[in-house]
């Protein structure tokens, strides 16, 4: 738990919840309920306190109350407790509903002056009942369907159906028939080969493609939620002929089980049912385009959850086959929800930090109200929601907002941490590749972090914020977890704190983002005013005026402009866009998405995650050694990149295509016959007029001027003409972004 961060827990009788702190800094308050009163007493305390919902992001506590049919203004009693490093173990003998909450004023979080997390762990009690996740809302129905067979069931439109697998590893078979037809006789069903063309993939996901249609292209269903994300659409239900030839006569299939089911609704019979086989793993290989299958993606408790366009007859199985390892080797149940149509299911996939971390499902960001009537396109950005395009404007619009005027774009996927103590510089200059003795406070630097083979693990800007505290703002939580393994292994004293979600920032960029937050930034006389900061410059400000809210603001960005982000709490969030628009009206600000982001930092060259840095690639290779320190004393990978720096194989290049063809990431470069590099990133350059790419070349064909061929078709049928040049393509001194 983060900073400010409230979490509510259901728990039953004799489950257990454990809470455990980094630190002893800072309180945390516990609010229990049972039948709309307190009941912090079946947790064997007594309130000492009340909740101040200023202190944390309260609205989703405060909607939840108003949904019990609570007053949500009314000060909920509260224990208060101040954290300390040893456990608290907590066990309830009824069923309540626990809030356990991170109080932080919001000026300390802008400043980092709160650092220190706290994990919470919910053990439930020993029971024979499966273990399924959370009910998303009202249910009207839901029932098991137990391994080895398969139930029909009705859903009326604007009904959702949750589909639960319940151990793990199981695949679940489904087909939906529209009942209209059926009742005139007729079987219109799902079609694959139809949804497929229409979603452009292999199947649909919550988001903007999300729909299972029919033969006619008529939508049947949406795709809520998914916390799986791995499905099958090119096979059939498992059928008895298939289980014959494979020496199994007689062994239950789930297309007679299907079926049976459906026979009650007039459906006829098929020896061979298509369907839809959720959490059955398949893929297709690229060089073979063979359909190769292995042991389910799903977890215990993963699902999918749709909403019926129509009024449907439905079938769900819970596959049978044991003789592969499509069920794990042991089938086992599926579980089925029915959810009324007023229940709010809002589109989610599932995030986890790493394989075999918790999961949680994608939230909107704290500025989604503001973005959601501009725009429905939207794609997950880690745990989050983020806009990839705004149809008002579209992405060329946004691009040339961005490089004429101003633009602002929701970053808020971005993982912060703070590190903080006596040990803080200490720690970064083990984990980083440039100087951080050098860095004074108030400003920050680009740099990366290496394991120690020298490939990247994970690149951001690092800024100071006082002699002892740091705040990183990157890409992943690996990042994250290297600096906690670095500094237990090493004895340091100091905290790294992850601030989650807590702390949502906006990028504001262009010439004209200057003129823009001139409008709505005050800063005191003792941090650096906005006409101070220099590229990487870093203040604390407030919302026009020294009452207003507080933000980080740094002079930084990802589009090689001018630019700034803001950083801000959750509470803030709205308020700092409403004043972002309102202040940006007379310089044109334009709402920016992720595509056009990702044509403007091609042209600038500037590097991305499994693009030009991914596992197996040093930062060299990478084109990011202007963010190595090789004359450091140490840091985690300086051994190796010292050896790759002497005799470099491979170096990230620039290829200017002579056509407006966009190769993928992947794609071969050749020179002659021979493959001597690879496409990284690429993109249509509206400045240039035609494509470029960044990619990463031998040495021995990476000299400006080089002919060389990208490969298309197989890499042999076809291909693009590229000479090799310098990155970035656009304004390679980088003025516009120091101006």
């Amino acid at each position: 738990m983060a900073s400010r961060d409230a979490v509510r827990v259901e728990m039953a009788a004799s489950d257990l919840l454990s809470l455990e702190a980094s630190s002893r800094d800072h309180p945390l308050e516990l609010v229990a309920f049972l039948d709309g009163q307190s009941a912090l007493g079946h947790l064997g305390l007594e309130a000492n306190g009340t909740v101040d919902q200023s202190e944390f992001d309260s609205e989703p506590f405060t909607g939840w109350i108003e949904s019990k049919g609570g007053n949500p203004k009314q000060k909920a009693p509260c224990f208060r407790l101040k954290t300390s490093t040893e456990p608290l173990v907590l066990r309830t003998d009824a069923r309540i509903s626990v809030w356990v909450i991170r109080p932080t004023s919001i000026s300390g979080l802008i400043e980092g002056t709160t650092a220190g997390c706290v994990t919470a762990i919910h053990k439930t009690a020993a029971s024979s009942e499966p273990l399924l996740p959370p009910l998303l809302g009202d249910t009207r129905d839901e029932f098991t369907v137990p391994r080895g067979t398969g139930v029909a069931y009705e859903l009326r439109a604007g009904e959702f159906v949750q589909i639960i697998d319940v151990e793990g590893q199981q695949c679940s078979d489904f087909m939906a028939l529209r009942s209209d037809e059926l009742e005139r006789g007729a079987e219109w069903m799902i079609d694959s080969t139809a949804t497929r063309s229409m979603v452009r993939r292999a199947y649909p996901g919550p988001g903007l493609l999300d729909k299972f249609y029919d033969r006619e292209m008529r939508p049947l269903l949406n795709v809520m939620q998914d916390t799986c994300g791995r499905h099958d659409t090119f096979g059939l239900a498992c059928t008895a002929r298939g289980y014959e030839e494979r020496g199994f006569p007689g062994h239950v299939n789930c297309s007679d089980n299907m079926s049976n089911a459906l026979a009650p609704y007039g459906v006829a019979r098929r020896s061979a049912w298509p369907a839809i086989n959720f959490f059955w793993n398949t893929w297709i290989d690229s060089t073979t385009h063979h359909i190769l299958t292995a042991e389910s993606y799903s977890r215990p408790g993963d699902y999918v959850a749709m909403r019926a366009m129509e009024d449907l007859v439905c079938v769900s199985t819970a596959c049978p086959d044991d003789i592969d390892p499509i069920n794990g080797w042991n089938p086992t149940d599926v579980h089925v929800r029915i959810y009324r149509p007023e229940t709010p299911i809002r589109r989610a996939v599932a995030y986890r930090e790493k394989e075999d971390a918790p999961m949680t499902i994608s939230q909107e960001s704290a500025f989604h109200d503001r973005l959601t009537p501009l725009t429905k396109h939207f794609a997950p950005a880690r745990d989050l929601w983020t806009p990839v395009s705004f149809p008002a404007h579209g992405t060329l619009g946004e691009y040339w907002a961005c490089r004429e005027a101003v633009t602002v774009q929701d970053m808020s996927g971005l993982r912060k941490y703070d590190i903080v103590g006596p040990d803080a510089e200490k720690l970064l200059q083990q984990a980083t590749t440039r100087n951080v003795a050098k860095l004074p406070v108030w400003r920050g630097s680009y740099t990366l972090m290496c394991d120690e083979s020298g490939s990247v693990i994970d690149d951001g800007t690092l800024f100071r914020l006082a002699p002892e505290i740091f705040r990183w703002c990157c890409g992943s939580e690996e990042s994250g977890r290297t600096l906690q393994g670095l500094a237990t292994d090493l004895g340091l004293q100091v905290r790294v704190h992850a601030l989650q979600n807590a702390m949502p920032n906006l990028a504001i960029q262009g010439p004209k983002s200057r003129d823009l937050l001139r409008k709505i930034a005050f800063t005191q006389p003792h941090v650096p005013s906005l006409d101070n900061l220099k590229w990487f410059g870093v203040t604390v400000a407030r919302l026009k005026d020294r009452e207003g809210a507080p933000f980080m603001l740094s002079r930084s960005g990802y589009t090689g402009e001018l630019g700034y982000e803001v950083f801000c709490s959750k509470s803030d969030a709205v308020a700092i866009w409403d004043a972002v628009m309102k202040a940006g009206e007379e310089f044109g600000v334009t709402p920016m998405g992720s595509a056009a982001l990702d044509i403007i930092r091609i042209e600038a060259g500037l590097a991305a995650a499994n693009a030009e840095f991914a596992p197996g690639i040093d930062a060299f290779e990478a084109g990011l050694g202007f963010a190595v320190d090789l004359t450091k004393t140490s840091f985690l990978g300086k051994d190796a990149l010292e050896r790759n720096a002497r005799e470099p194989r491979r170096v990230l290049k620039g290829l200017l295509i002579g056509c407006d063809d966009v190769p993928a990431h992947g794609t071969p470069v050749f020179s002659g016959e021979r493959q001597v590099g690879v496409v990284t990133s690429a993109t249509r350059s509206p400045m240039l007029e035609h494509a470029i790419a960044m990619a990463r070349l031998s040495v021995e064909h990476a000299e400006n001027g080089t002919q060389l061929e990208i490969g298309q078709l197989d890499g042999r049928m076809k291909r693009l003409g590229a000479t090799v040049s310098d990155i970035p393509f656009i304004d390679p001194q980088r003025k516009r972004a120091r101006a």
